[in-house]
């Protein structure tokens, strides 16, 4: 793969955005009868979801490459990676915890906020021994997640989306391992886990 390509890939496809992207698949794809939240109103969840998802884990970022507390933004330094990981599973985790605390938020937004927030924090004890792809968690668990929300809402029609996202999956692990940024074994480890992670938890909330 044409390395300006896997880079594009890697950007648009990032970890950070994770959140952002399924939380507007889960707000306007799903049926309105799904979602109590009223569609006019939608649009300021998503802004504060990208917010504490996307802009402050970035900003917290930036900080530790601007003090050379990591080497670059893309953290390809095992030992460098933990307190990133944590960062972004503790805002993450504080998101999902708001969502919990507001009753005119639906049982599912919690739900998949707390997952991602869970697959993180993995990633973050994983982070101590071996370098595992964040971006094959990341679609991991997005995967698992759409493969929920099907289950769920099957009115949705969610197939498309669930196809497209293996596609991307594919092509975003093509792409790490083009940039050589990941082994093999990492990346699909990175997957996997994710995907179990989620499907586990949603297994247990469904009991």
């Amino acid at each position: 793969m044409n390395r300006s390509l896997a880079r594009l890939l890697s950007v648009v496809f990032h970890p950070l955005l994770m959140p952002t992207y399924l939380f507007s698949i889960i707000l306007y794809l799903l049926p309105a009868a799904a979602i109590s939240l009223p569609l006019q109103s939608r649009w300021i969840v998503l802004s504060m979801i990208f917010f504490t998802t996307f802009i402050i884990p970035g900003l917290g970022a930036f900080v530790m490459f601007r003090t050379g507390f990591i080497d670059s933004y893309e953290i390809s330094r095992r030992e460098q990676r933990g307190t990133p990981l944590l960062f972004t599973g503790v805002c993450y985790a504080v998101t999902a915890y708001l969502l919990h605390q507001e009753p005119v938020f639906d049982m599912m937004f919690y739900f998949v906020m707390g997952a991602i927030a869970a697959s993180v924090f993995l990633a973050w004890l994983i982070s101590f021994f071996w370098k595992i792809s964040a971006h094959g968690i990341g679609l991991g668990g997005a995967f698992g997640i759409l493969l929920l929300l099907n289950r769920l809402q099957p009115d949705a029609h969610l197939l498309a989306i669930i196809l497209v996202a293996i596609v991307v999956s594919g092509a975003v692990l093509s792409a790490r391992l083009a940039l050589h940024a990941h082994t093999p074994a990492q990346v699909y480890a990175g997957f996997g886990t994710g995907l179990l992670l989620v499907l586990t938890a949603g297994g247990i909330a469904l009991l």
